[in-house]
């Protein structure tokens, strides 16, 4: 492992069940192992972020409740709060004997939803990479009513590489990476050691979560795999206990897991952003046409060539496009409300009403998706 430009950067994920035992409790033996990694990354010139599930898990023995995870998203709030704070200590701790400083950074959806929030999490974060402090990133679970119910670190993790300019994000999970089936159902499953594109066949593949512990699963690294390689970033999926996974991921060494390539074409940050980091308040439904010129002139939605819209949502919110088959491909910041829109379906733009705006989403606002 050797960062050829001291400065490089790497995103490092773990997930609840691999920094916990089998009751949930905190194994202080496999966060040690982390931060040992971590530490030999950072000797080599790499600047290291940290993305750590593991609050929920950590709490749910305190409060008496490891043998059967709540589903509520109250109680899960609660148990976090407590929990949380206990992992922290065990980094600290273990950083500590590496001669590192920790630094806590929650992030909730809302951190990436609002372009404000966003630009003062990446000035945070490159500020505390510049004192030499390794920021370990979580989810807000306290207070993330949605995601706390999707469990959605893996994205954060994605969504962190992309904004602090990592090189590899790399996601360490309890299996040696992404498998041809799922292990607990067929022992022939083999490791997937390369992924050029993660398509809807390997997304079909990886299942849902693996274990009461983690509210994540193969699903979860896959799709930030995906946001990852659409920021120009590389991504390892491999196994948190194997010796030496991140200096061999960050090293390209053949096996350590699965690697998934980035695309030679990423989307601009704003784009990435629209795609990926905020959620959909609706659907707006377009024609053939209109959806030939998106996806191949890149073309403004116009109210011309819409045909209906699906939901509640105001003028800024975004939104998903779909065409006539329900299938979606693209997604944007709406002009206008979906009850506004609903009147216009259709219209033309010289007979468009005076004051009504002429484009439904602008060019900007608007990423043809990812396939």
């Amino acid at each position: 492992m050797d960062a050829t430009a001291t400065g490089r950067r790497v995103v490092v994920k773990v997930g609840s069940s691999s920094l916990t035992d089998a009751r949930g409790a905190i194994d202080e033996s496999a966060i040690a192992k982390v931060c040992a990694e971590l530490a030999a990354a950072r000797s080599a010139g790499f600047q290291v972020v940290a993305v750590s599930s593991g609050a929920i898990a950590a709490g749910l023995p305190v409060l008496g409740l490891a043998d059967a995870r709540p589903r509520d998203p109250v109680t899960l709030q609660a148990v976090s709060a407590v929990g949380q704070s206990r992992l922290m200590g065990v980094w600290d701790r273990h950083l500590a004997g590496h001669g590192l400083i920790g630094g806590q950074i929650l992030l909730a959806p809302l951190d990436f939803g609002v372009r404000e929030q966003y630009l003062h999490a990446r000035a945070t974060l490159g500020r505390l990479l510049s004192l030499g402090v390794l920021p370990i990133v979580n989810e807000n679970d306290a207070i993330a009513d949605d995601e706390i119910r999707f469990g959605d670190n893996d994205r954060i993790a994605a969504l962190v590489a992309h904004l602090v300019g990592a090189d590899t994000l790399v996601l360490l999970t309890d299996i040696a990476g992404v498998l041809t089936a799922d292990p607990r159902f067929d022992s022939s499953a083999s490791l997937i050691e390369e992924i050029l594109e993660v398509d809807h066949d390997l997304e079909a593949v990886a299942g849902g979560a693996g274990t009461v512990r983690g509210s994540g699963g193969m699903a979860t690294k896959l799709a930030a795999a995906k946001i990852a390689a659409w920021s120009g970033v590389r991504t390892v999926i491999a196994a948190a206990d194997r010796p030496g996974v991140v200096a061999d991921a960050l090293g390209d060494v053949p096996g350590v897991g699965t690697v998934v390539r980035p695309r030679s074409q990423v989307l601009p940050a704003r784009k990435l952003w629209i795609a990926f980091a905020i959620s959909s308040s609706g659907t707006v439904v377009v024609d053939a046409g209109a959806r030939r010129a998106l996806e191949s002139a890149g073309r403004s939605l116009l109210p011309a060539g819409v045909v209906g819209a699906h939901g509640r949502f105001a003028a800024g919110a975004a939104v998903e496009v779909a065409d006539a088959d329900g299938v979606v491909f693209a997604k944007g910041i709406v002009g206008l409300g979906a009850a506004a829109l609903r009147d216009i379906a259709g219209v033309r733009t010289g007979d468009l009403p005076d004051g009504v705006p002429h484009e439904v989403i602008h060019r900007d606002d608007l990423v043809v998706l990812p396939g």
